[in-house]
């Protein structure tokens, strides 16, 4: 039997989101490094399977799903049961609204606006004052994400599931870089608990330093 194989290199934020949940499924693929300094991303053969030109790209038998959260939705259901995207349409849908929040809201927010802007961009092409609304953006975020974590252990409930899956992949990053946090202590819960997770720790606790002041990948 072939395996699945996923496309895209381990620093890639979108890519970390597609192997944590292959690492907590206990899922056999095979990785194939693309992007950045790996190119494959304008081949011919890659182009044919994704016009897009982008990762996370995934290929599990003759079905080819890009698009982070699609492949997120396609593991989980095919490989993952029930455990991490739930039949009951409304337990669904509190997990794909979370997706989707963390996509449109927190996503833009931290990624582009703090990790792109901050840690990405050379030191002297860097806009303070728009990383200064990005880190108030994000901490607006973040604190949204307290008031539900005050309540119960992850933000699907008492279990993890993929309404988790897009934020928690920030908060490595968040609580990495050199910046000024907000003392959320249920966040910071949440995060420790994910810490204790193998798959967790092998696929988001990676470096990122091949990244600083890089805007070419």
């Amino acid at each position: 039997m072939t395996l699945p194989t996923i496309w895209g290199r381990r620093s890639s934020f979108n890519v970390q989101k597609v192997l944590w949940l292959a690492g907590e499924l206990g899922l056999a693929y095979e990785h194939i490094p693309a992007g950045g300094q790996f190119g494959l991303l304008d081949t011919p053969d890659f182009l044919r399977m994704n016009p897009h030109g982008r990762v996370p790209l995934l290929r599990d038998g003759d079905t080819v799903v890009w698009e982070s959260h699609a492949i997120l939705r396609y593991l989980a259901a095919r490989h993952g049961a029930e455990a991490f995207w739930p039949a009951d349409p409304a337990r669904r849908a509190r997990a794909d609204g979370w997706m989707d929040w963390a996509q449109t809201a927190l996503q833009p927010a931290f990624l582009s606006g703090v990790f792109w802007g901050y840690y990405r961009t050379p030191e002297a092409q860097r806009d303070l004052p728009a990383i200064a609304r990005s880190l108030a953006a994000t901490h607006a975020c973040l604190r949204q994400l307290d008031a539900v974590l005050a309540t119960q252990p992850y933000l699907g409930g008492q279990a993890l599931t993929l309404a988790d899956i897009p934020a928690a992949t920030a908060l490595y990053r968040y609580y990495e870089l050199d910046i000024a946090r907000e003392p959320l202590a249920h966040v910071r819960a949440w995060y420790d608990r994910l810490r204790e997770r193998p798959a967790y720790r092998e696929h988001i606790m990676v470096p990122f330093s091949e990244l600083k002041g890089r805007l070419d990948f």
